[in-house]
C-alpha cells in the first residue's frame, strides 16, 4: 500500500500535465484572448471604413498620376502579352482617352519584377482598361484588406483588442496608405505582402508554441522520453505561407528582399527563445536543427521559386525585353531552361546597376533621415485652376494630391517608435521587438542610400508598423487590464481624445488626398511645412 508521500506524488503527477501545460503557455506569452464578436465587428467596421475613403471618388481623376504613366500601361500589356511592352512616344493623352492598344511590338526595358504590375493589370481585366476605376481598384481593395489585416495582427501580437482596433484606424486615415491605395503605383502592394507575412508568421509563431507546451509539460512528468535535440516544431504551413507571401513581396520590389531576411531572422529567433524558455536541454542546437534549417529552406526557398514563377509571362514570351540575352552574350548552352535562367540572371544584373546607379536629381527626393517626421513628401499631382473652371469659385483654385501622413501620425508615431525601442531594450518585450520588425526590415536599409534618388512615399512599406508602435504606446498609456478602474479610465480618456483629434486632422487633410479642388487659400491653410509645397 503507497505511503501518503507516495500517494501525494502520484495525485500531484496525475494532475501536473494540465497545470504545466498553463504554466509553460503563459511563460511563452499564450495569453488566451476570448472570440470577440466585438474583436470582429471593430475589424470589419475598420475594413469598411478604409474601403469607402478608398473607393470614394477613385475615378474622379482620369490623368494617369506620377508613376502610374509605366504600371498602369505596363499592367495592361501584361494582361495582353505576357510581358510589359514599349510604347510610343508620350502615349498618356491617348491610354487616358480609351486608346489602350497603341503599344508597340517590342518588348520594354524595366527595372521592377511583374507580380504587382500583373495585379494592377487584373484590376483592368476586371473594370477596363478605359477607365481609372480598372487602373486603381486593386490597390483600393487591397489596400482596405490591409486595414482588416493590421487590425487582427496588432490583436494577437499584443494580446490587446485595443491595441490592434487602434492600428487599424491610423492604417485606414493615414494619408500615406490612403493616397497609395488611391493610386496604381508598386509600394502599396509591397505593403501588402509583407504585412500578410508578418501576420502568417505570428500565427505559426503561437502554434509552434502550443506545441511546445503540451509537448514540455508531457516530457516533464515523464510521460515521453526527452528527444536528444529537444521536441521536433511538426509542420509549419504558416511559415511556409510566410516564404510564399514573402517572395510575392520581392516579385514587387526587390526592396522586399530586406523583409525577407529580417523575418526570417525574426521567426527563428521566436523559436529559440520558446525552447529557452521552457529550459529545453540544447536549445541552442536544437532550435538550429529543427527550426533555423528547416525556416530557410521553407522561407528563402518558397520565397525564391515564387519569385521565379513571377516571370512566367516573361520566360513564354518570344518578344520580351532581354529574352536571349544570354545568346546575345555569346554565353548559351543550347539548353534552353538554362539559357532562359541564365538571361534572366543577366537582366537582373543590368536592373541592379541601374538601381544603385540612379543618383539624377529630382524636385521631390528626399532624404531617408526626414522619412519619419514627412519632412519633403512627394507631389503626385497638382492642377491650377481659374475662376469658373472646375467648380472654382474664387479666383484661383488648385487640385492637389501630396503623400503626406497625417502630421499628428507621424511625429506621435515617431515618438513612439523610440519609447518602443526603449522598452523592447530595457525589458526585452517581444511585443515591442515585433513591432520594430517592420519598421528594421522596411526603413533602416535606406539609410544606406542617404545619396540615392529615393523618395519619402516609400514609408508605405513600413507605415503598418510604426502605426503598430503607437497603438503598443497608446494601449500602455490606457494601462493593462487589472490596472485600477481610475487609472484605466484617465488613460482611455487621454488615447480617446488623442484619436478623435487625429480623426479631425486626417479630415482636415483629405481634400489634398484626394485631389479636391481648393481656394488656394485653405490650400495653404494644409501645407503645414515650406517643404511640402
Amino acid at each position: 500500500m503507497p505511503t501518503e508521500e507516495e500517494a501525494t506524488h502520484r495525485a500531484r503527477v496525475d494532475d501536473e500535465p494540465g497545470a504545466l501545460r498553463d504554466s509553460y503557455r503563459r511563460r511563452l506569452g499564450l495569453v488566451d484572448l476570448p472570440v470577440s464578436r466585438l474583436a470582429w465587428a471593430g475589424a470589419m467596421g475598420l475594413f469598411g471604413l478604409a474601403l469607402v475613403l478608398r473607393l470614394w471618388g477613385l475615378g474622379s481623376i482620369g490623368e494617369l498620376i506620377f508613376d502610374e504613366t509605366y504600371y498602369v500601361k505596363d499592367g495592361y500589356t501584361l494582361t495582353q502579352e505576357g510581358v510589359e511592352m514599349s510604347w510610343p512616344e508620350d502615349p498618356d493623352a491617348a491610354f487616358e482617352a480609351g486608346d489602350v492598344d497603341s503599344y508597340e511590338p517590342e518588348g520594354s526595358y524595366v527595372v521592377h519584377p511583374p507580380l504587382g504590375k500583373w495585379l494592377i493589370g487584373g484590376g483592368m481585366m476586371l473594370l477596363g482598361a478605359d477607365t481609372p476605376w480598372g487602373w486603381r481598384i486593386s490597390s483600393a481593395l487591397l489596400g482596405a484588406v490591409a486595414v482588416l489585416l493590421l487590425a487582427r495582427i496588432g490583436r494577437r501580437l499584443f494580446r490587446s483588442t485595443t491595441a490592434g482596433l487602434i492600428a487599424g484606424l491610423l492604417l485606414a486615415i493615414d494619408g500615406v496608405p490612403l493616397v497609395h491605395s488611391r493610386t496604381s503605383l508598386l509600394d502599396p502592394f509591397l505593403m501588402f505582402f509583407a504585412l500578410a507575412a508578418f501576420g502568417a508568421l505570428l500565427v505559426d509563431r503561437d502554434r509552434f508554441r502550443e506545441r511546445l507546451a503540451v509537448a514540455s509539460a508531457a516530457l516533464h512528468t515523464g510521460s515521453e522520453a526527452a528527444p536528444r535535440l529537444g521536441v521536433p516544431g511538426g509542420p509549419r504551413p504558416w511559415r511556409l505561407l510566410a516564404g510564399v507571401l514573402l517572395g510575392m513581396a520581392c516579385s514587387v520590389k526587390w526592396s522586399g528582399l530586406y523583409f525577407l531576411a529580417v523575418f526570417g531572422i525574426m521567426t527563428v529567433l521566436w523559436d529559440w527563445w520558446a525552447r529557452r524558455t521552457v529550459a529545453q536541454r540544447d536549445w541552442l542546437v536544437g532550435g538550429l536543427l529543427r527550426d533555423a534549417v528547416p525556416a530557410f529552406f521553407a522561407m528563402v526557398g518558397t520565397a525564391l521559386v515564387t519569385y521565379v514563377v513571377s516571370f512566367a509571362g516573361w520566360f513564354a514570351s518570344g518578344v520580351g525585353y532581354n529574352r536571349r540575352l544570354a545568346a546575345e552574350k555569346g554565353v548559351d548552352t543550347g539548353i534552353g531552361v538554362i539559357d532562359s535562367l541564365h538571361s534572366l540572371w543577366l537582366y537582373h544584373v543590368q536592373a541592379y546597376s541601374f538601381h544603385v546607379g540612379l543618383d539624377s536629381e529630382h524636385p521631390y527626393q528626399a532624404n531617408p533621415a526626414g522619412w519619419l517626421l514627412q519632412l519633403r513628401p512627394t507631389n503626385f499631382y497638382y492642377r491650377s485652376y481659374d475662376y469658373g473652371e472646375q467648380g472654382c469659385e474664387v479666383a484661383a483654385c488648385g487640385a492637389h494630391i501630396l503623400s503626406v501622413g497625417n502630421p499628428l501620425i507621424w511625429w506621435l508615431g515617431t515618438f513612439a517608435l523610440l519609447v518602443t525601442l526603449v522598452l523592447a531594450v530595457l525589458y526585452r518585450d517581444g511585443r515591442a521587438w515585433g513591432a520594430l520588425a517592420g519598421i528594421i526590415g522596411g526603413y533602416l536599409p535606406w539609410l544606406m542610400y542617404m545619396d540615392r534618388t529615393v523618395f519619402t512615399f516609400y514609408t508605405v512599406a513600413f507605415a503598418p508598423w510604426l502605426f503598430l508602435c503607437l497603438a503598443y504606446v497608446m494601449a500602455l498609456v490606457i494601462g493593462p487590464a487589472g490596472a485600477e478602474r481610475e487609472r484605466r479610465l484617465a488613460g482611455a480618456l487621454f488615447v480617446g481624445s488623442l484619436l478623435v483629434l487625429i480623426v479631425l486632422v486626417s479630415a482636415f487633410f483629405w481634400p489634398v488626398w484626394t485631389g479636391q479642388v481648393l481656394d488656394v487659400e485653405q490650400w495653404r491653410y494644409r501645407m503645414w511645412l515650406p517643404s511640402w509645397t
